[in-house]
């Protein structure tokens, strides 16, 4: 058993301030000397960068569907064994998805912190409040945070509409100096770093004027949660001896540390290579190309002539290649952008990407290969025209009709279907030429 103060921060909606909070938080206790642990509910390749960057540490997905319940488990017994203190950023609103934030904190008994932006209301903050910690039974309150406050009077009305005054833990005011830039998958990631800290730092600042903010050790004390110890599963090292080459850089920067984990598990040895430099494909048995933003990067892309040089001759040897949706999309000969025009890709596949301003597809997936089942999650802008082979569709839980297409073209294995390859190891495995036991 471990036990950890911890604190699971969610919101009535999207949009309320969530990430800034928790990010807040992080730099605060992480300046203060705190060791500071920070998950993410659901998937989500964007807000954990942040959330890294204010921790100083791997942000993880916890998902009980996606991950399942031991794999979460696992997780948090083994940040409580070396953390001071654990945040878990919910996603969308507090009750909202199967499983919810609201169902991952009641499994493992977590706190919840609920943001509120209150910027264009007074006494309906307090309903808000008041539903959100009494709605569902079960859940383990801390209180409520008030956003985008306009002046302390306004913070007095919210705190005066509260049911319960203990409920209470601050207001942050309305301003820009910790604005977290956006765009239309969610946050910027690619922010110069010293700009990225400055915000981090002015968000912290402003925290640290509320109670929430001036928690000390013996406050944080209230929310100790326990976590009773999870054997972690071991996978077989079904990629030993292989080497895997896996872009990485800011078009390709959708990669969960959590899998790279599963591979060096496996017995992987991992090389990174920068197609935005333009550097060579490394020496390696199979290749991973993760998602991210390749459409604005076209012509550094195209540019890279040594990388694309190589990854044709891997292709053309016949050699595995795992495509993951902005990676799938630089393969292609064409990426047209929202504005209708047409830019080159790698041309290394065939098939016309056409950027989109509203979603393409959203939410969790499951694929089924010979070797297993992989769970992970869609979410993309962009649709794809080819004439490549449909060798698989992902599924939707609970939903009937197909998910996200599966393509093949020799040993390349290419879909929008972003993968998390601790949900079957073995499957994941298959990707990068091992074979099922």
């Amino acid at each position: 058993m471990a036990s950890c103060p911890a604190l699971l921060v969610a919101a009535p909606a999207s949009g309320q301030g969530k990430t800034t909070t928790v990010a807040a938080l992080a730099r605060l206790h992480s300046r203060a000397g705190r060791r500071v642990r920070v998950f993410k509910c659901g998937p989500d390749f964007l807000d954990p960068h942040w959330l890294a960057l204010a921790s100083g540490a791997p942000v993880h997905a916890l998902d009980l569907w996606m991950n399942g319940e031991a794999d979460c488990a696992a997780r948090l017994h083994a940040a409580a064994q070396e953390a001071d203190l654990l945040l878990v950023e919910g996603a969308m609103g507090l009750f909202d998805g199967t499983p919810s934030a609201a169902d991952l904190a009641r499994h493992f008994g977590l706190p919840v912190l609920a943001v509120v932006d209150a910027g264009a209301m007074a006494g309906t903050f307090g309903a808000l409040a008041f539903g959100l910690r009494h709605y569902q039974p079960g859940l383990r309150w801390a209180g409520v945070l008030a956003n985008r406050v306009a002046s302390t009077r306004h913070a007095q009305m919210l705190q005066d509409g509260l049911r319960e005054p203990a409920d209470w833990l601050g207001a942050l005011p309305r301003g820009t100096a910790w604005a977290l830039p956006e765009r239309h998958l969610g946050l910027v990631a690619d922010l110069p770093q010293a700009d990225a800290l400055t915000r981090l730092d002015a968000a912290a600042d402003a925290l640290a004027q509320t109670p929430l903010g001036r928690m000390d050790d013996a406050a944080l004390a209230a929310w100790a949660t326990d976590f009773p110890a999870v054997q972690p599963v071991v996978p077989a090292p079904l990629l030993r001896g292989r080497r895997i080459a896996i872009a990485r850089d800011a078009a390709f920067a959708f990669i969960y540390p959590a899998n790279l984990d599963c591979l060096r598990a496996l017995g992987a040895e991992l090389a990174f290579f920068s197609p935005l430099a333009g550097e060579a494909l490394p020496d390696c048995d199979a290749v991973w190309l993760p998602g991210g933003y390749p459409e604005l990067h076209l012509p550094a892309l195209a540019a890279a002539e040594a990388t694309r040089e190589g990854l044709r001759a891997h292709i053309d040897a016949g050699l595995p290649l795992w495509a993951e949706c902005g990676g799938m999309m630089a393969l292609m000969h064409t990426i047209v952008d929202a504005e209708g025009q047409a830019r080159p890709a790698w041309g290394l596949l065939p098939g016309t990407v056409t950027m989109g301003r509203r979603l393409a597809a959203l939410g969790p997936q499951q694929l089924a290969l010979p070797a297993g089942t992989l769970r992970g999650h869609t979410f993309h802008y962009s649709a794809l025209s080819t004439p490549l082979p449909v060798v698989g569709h992902a599924q939707r839980p609970g939903h009937a009709g197909q998910g996200e297409a599966l393509y093949g073209q020799g040993a390349v294995r290419a879909s929008y279907f972003h993968a998390w390859f601790a949900s079957d190891p073995v499957a994941a495995a298959s990707l990068f030429g091992s074979e099922a036991p």
